[in-house]
């Protein structure tokens, strides 16, 4: 942390946003679209290659909209996907998974894509240039500029080499889990022992479709060694990944590219969807690459002048897609706090800027903590008492430093505020009805989903709902209640909060 050297001359913004990613993007479109002066430093070069193409509704029909964004995403051409499909838990028959039988989807929204999230991200940025943002990039920042009191600003290098200061009354770093300055915020990265993966993927020139209208679904299925996933990007381009123990990790570092054949062919539905298709070859598509697949949280996201979103903030296992919404969801409460707190007009540190800051987080550990929690159900809701990765995710492996953990991350506030004395028996519990859930799915009768008659789909769900019905009908359908006692609601343009005591 470098103390702010007064006679050194630099810009004055109202914020500054480290990072051009999903939530680098959304939260300087944000705050700019109230009229604030924010600058934006973006290490790389746009368009760049991403990991992550599998959207919800909420970012297309809730966060999109909201940044005015929505009609240009639609005419990009992106593969529609109106569901999920997987191969998981006591039936061995796959099961889909429609956002229409919702009932908090109307039809016309009850969709996402599948995205090149080069493409993708591009889109967002642009949005936020053409709403007022000052967006640099090839900028790197490498510390933040603080006093006694806060964070005033940060440090960067452009592209000439030069060093340079910035301040501002707030900084989002939403610089993805490679931050630099994340640490400033105080507090720990809490790394969860359940969720600690290994991902090998890359790409195929096509591949069979699941039949229509679920041609453009994700395609999940579970295996002895973990699970994989299969995402129709385009005709001619299909995503693979795989997702292991760790104790993989020796040979796929060794040889990724042998790794991901032998664990594409051991699972036979996506070995035979692939059956004849060659690797793609056209960059960045010719490449199989490997990541650590560790869920994270950190034990403080904000301390006055900072905040933190995206995967700066957290990151959750991907099996239900929800990286895009977390970090679009979590940069959007950022901006809430920040427009409010440059809107209230006051000094910078007054009393309500810990409100307000102090939503943003209950909040955004909410959604974090429902996802979780429903994740680790989804986990031990599969049952092969023959694998190794299967037998180390059950519920009772949860180990009880990563439960305590977990109910200090959510504060009380996970699946409707119930008790967390005993999270792991809840964890059964939710893990039973899920599997129940998934159990009555041949027998519907094709009007109604029985998973959306689970309590921990429904809770996973509802923000983003509620999300997608402030973007299409300018606000909630039901009145909006605090997520706790003296909380605060959103806006009905969900720029910024407003007390509903007032």
């Amino acid at each position: 942390m470098k103390p702010i050297d007064e006679q050194a001359r630099a810009e004055e913004f109202d914020a500054i946003v480290v990072g051009g990613g999903p939530a680098g993007a959304t939260a300087s479109a944000a705050v700019a679209l109230r009229g604030h002066r924010v600058l934006l430093l973006e290490q790389q070069a746009f368009p760049r290659y991403q990991i992550g193409e599998s959207l919800l509704p909420s970012t297309v029909h809730g966060v999109c909209r909201i940044l005015g964004v929505e009609d240009e995403v639609a005419r990009a051409g992106f593969k529609v996907k109106r569901g999920g499909t997987f191969r998981w838990g006591r039936n061995r028959d796959p099961w889909q998974f429609s956002f229409a039988l919702s009932p908090r989807l109307a039809d016309p929204t009850s969709f996402a894509y599948q995205v090149e999230r080069s493409r993708f991200d591009a889109i967002l940025l642009d949005n936020a240039r053409r709403v007022g943002v000052d967006v640099r990039e090839r900028c790197r920042v490498s510390d933040v500029l603080a006093d006694g009191e806060r964070v005033r600003g940060v440090c960067w290098t452009g592209p000439d080499g030069a060093v340079r200061e910035a301040r501002a009354r707030y900084v989002v770093d939403a610089s993805g889990n490679g931050s630099r300055i994340h640490r400033h915020v105080g507090g720990q990265r809490t790394y969860s022992d359940f969720f600690r993966n290994i991902a090998v993927f890359g790409y195929f020139a096509g591949g069979k479709r699941l039949p229509a209208p679920n041609d453009g679904n994700i395609f999940c299925a579970a295996f002895d060694e973990g699970w994989l996933w299969y995402i129709p990007l385009r005709d001619d381009l299909t995503s693979v990944g795989a997702v292991v123990s760790r104790e993989n990790a020796a040979e796929i570092q060794r040889d990724p590219v042998t790794a991901w054949r032998r664990l594409v062919d051991s699972c036979g539905e996506v070995r035979d969807l692939l059956s004849g298709v060659e690797q793609a070859t056209v960059a960045p598509y010719d490449r199989v690459r490997a990541r650590r697949d560790w869920s994270y949280w950190r034990t403080r996201l904000w301390r006055p002048g900072m905040v933190l979103a995206g995967d700066a903030a957290c990151f959750v296992d991907p099996v239900l897609s929800s990286g895009v919404h977390l970090a679009t969801y979590g940069a959007l409460l950022a901006a809430r706090s920040v427009n409010s707190a440059l809107a209230a007009g006051g000094p910078a540190g007054a009393p309500d800027e810990g409100r307000l800051f102090g939503e943003f987080e209950a909040r955004y550990r909410h959604e974090y903590g429902l996802f979780y929690e429903f994740l680790v159900s989804f986990y031990d809701m599969h049952q092969d008492e023959r694998s190794y990765f299967w037998k180390a995710r059950k519920v009772t492996r949860v180990h009880a430093t990563e439960l305590e953990a977990f109910v200090e991350l959510v504060g009380g506030l996970a699946s409707g505020d119930a008790s967390l004395a005993d999270p792991g028996a809840r964890l059964t519990t939710a893990s039973a009805e899920l599997g129940s859930a998934v159990g009555r799915l041949p027998d519907s009768d094709g009007l109604r989903n029985p998973l959306f008659e689970s309590a921990t789909v429904r809770q996973v769900f509802q923000e983003g709902a509620v999300l997608q019905e402030r973007g299409v009908f300018g606000g909630p359908l039901e009145e909006e209640r605090p997520v706790r006692p003296g909380g605060l609601v959103a806006s009905d343009d969900g720029l910024t909060w407003v007390d509903p005591g007032r």
